[in-house]
């Protein structure tokens, strides 16, 4: 019998036309192999610790028990990478932000409500996350975020010297900026991040505290609709104010800015003060709007402000190329999630490969990390 190295996956959804149609992207595909389909989240538990799948498609809304419900269940009992899929609607975009929380690592939005018809249009997305999911360890999984209520912010020791923070990378050539850090300065702090970004950010911006002397402009990787949601739900759980970023807002410190999904996010001089604009006509860079690289290149620009720049958890490279112009044209400390928690180490991977990042932390040490820049 011959070995299949191709890794192996469950498909759960309550439509059976679904479930075909979802199938049938596979179909050829080198990396993964259909082993299975399941009708509900019940019979999912069972397919799962029946045929050990290496990643799971799961619609959100689904009879019987839903994906949510099996989702906590799978997570306490057969861990698997799961991609969620969700209708785009307002209680379909709270779903799949609680799913992400319970340890979804991804989630496809359906462009057409629950039987999508037009599915085939994010076929190509649906792959690529499913390929990037099947490769997660399950180690990655099972770091719970258990966060009901704002938490205490951070106690910022003044002490820089933080066991946490991994070897730093030898800064490259390209970095021709020698001024001293100036704790004094007007900063910007800017975080880019995608796959696994909901729960890092999570695990981030509920640690800043409230007093935090700078604005915070954040790039999710998420399409319109799922990141006011986002925007929402950190806000409720977080010491600062965490909103959608709107045309014209003014920045203002301990506000945290969330770039809307089908936006880039840029800045414009008001004065003594930076405007948000949200720009729908460049287009996307590198299959993202907003892209972290945008952000990063136009705030690059911004000559009167220190960054603190951050990059998370994500598949592909977006933030490097960014990464660089703020290098070039500012005083900028740039800090990347380590390899030990991200859950795709993508993103921070191609920013440390640029030589530029000063600090390499574990998720639960990049609050700590942004603040020993500010005070």
């Amino acid at each position: 019998m011959r070995f299949s190295s191709k890794k192996k996956l469950l498909i759960v959804d309550d439509s059976a036309f679904m479930r075909k149609l979802v199938g049938d992207f596979f179909d050829g595909n080198l990396n993964i192999e259909v082993v299975g389909t399941a009708r509900n989240g019940k019979d999912a538990i069972e397919k799962i610790q029946q045929l050990q799948p290496n990643v799971v498609t799961m619609d959100v809304e689904m009879p019987e028990m839903n994906g949510l419900d099996a989702l906590k269940e799978i997570m306490s009992t057969c861990p698997v990478p799961v991609v969620m899929l969700s209708s785009t609607t307002k209680q379909g975009t709270e779903n799949t932000l609680t799913a992400m929380e319970y340890g979804a690592v991804d989630f496809v939005a359906k462009t057409s409500g629950t039987i999508s018809l037009d599915l085939h249009k994010i076929k190509e997305e649906l792959v690529q996350k499913v390929e990037a999911a099947a490769n997660i360890s399950i180690a990655k999984l099972k770091r719970p975020l258990e966060m009901t209520r704002k938490i205490e912010p951070l106690k910022v020791e003044r002490s820089f010297n933080n066991p946490q923070i991994k070897k730093q990378q030898p800064v490259a050539q390209i970095t021709p900026n020698k001024k001293e850090w100036s704790k004094a300065s007007k900063k910007v702090i800017l975080i880019g991040t995608s796959t696994g970004g909901p729960r890092a950010l999570q695990e981030v911006i509920t640690k800043i505290p409230a007093n935090v002397n700078a604005p915070i402009l954040v790039v999710q990787h998420m399409p319109a609709g799922f990141t006011k949601s986002l925007a929402n739900r950190l806000d409720q759980l977080s010491n600062i104010h965490v909103k959608e970023a709107e045309q014209g807002d003014v920045l203002k410190d301990g506000v945290a800015y969330i770039a809307p999904g089908g936006y880039h996010l840029k800045l414009r001089k008001i004065g003594t003060s930076y405007g948000i604009v949200l720009d729908q006509t460049e287009p996307p860079r590198s299959g993202h709007r907003p892209s972290v690289d945008v952000m990063f290149e136009d705030v690059s620009n911004c000559n009167d402000m220190d960054k603190i720049a951050v990059i998370m958890t994500g598949m592909g490279q977006d933030g490097a190329n960014g990464l660089k112009a703020l290098k070039r044209s500012g005083n900028v400390r740039a800090i990347a999630e380590s390899a030990d928690t991200c859950i795709v180490y993508g993103m921070p991977k191609a920013a440390v490969e640029t030589q530029l990042v000063d600090d390499v932390v574990d998720v639960d040490h990049i609050a700590q990390t942004i603040m020993k820049y500010m005070y």
